[in-house]
């Protein structure tokens, strides 16, 4: 038996993971700018920032699935995607 809630409970936790690989992710690019890494080393930092970006990405489509389900509700046929450039 399947049970629907109109509420999704808060997790601080994925918030605080979006910010943590924010951060991360925004200390990695400034190194990688400052030119300094070896060739080596700044495929390694490549690496690292695809990983937290995708992890950024995974919490923002979390998030927006929150809002959406929180605006529309449980009603799927009443869901629109989330576009932050309409008015």
């Amino acid at each position: 038996m399947s049970e629907t809630h109109t509420d999704t409970p808060a997790q601080p936790g994925a918030i605080a993971d979006f910010e943590k690989s924010l951060d991360e992710l925004e200390s990695l690019v400034a190194r990688m700018e400052k030119g300094d890494l070896t060739l080596e080393d700044s495929v390694k930092a490549f690496e690292r920032g695809m990983a937290l970006y995708q992890n950024c990405q995974k919490a923002l489509d979390e998030a927006e699935l929150r809002v959406d389900l929180l605006l529309k509700g449980n009603d799927p046929a009443g869901r629109v995607r989330f576009d932050p450039e309409t008015p």
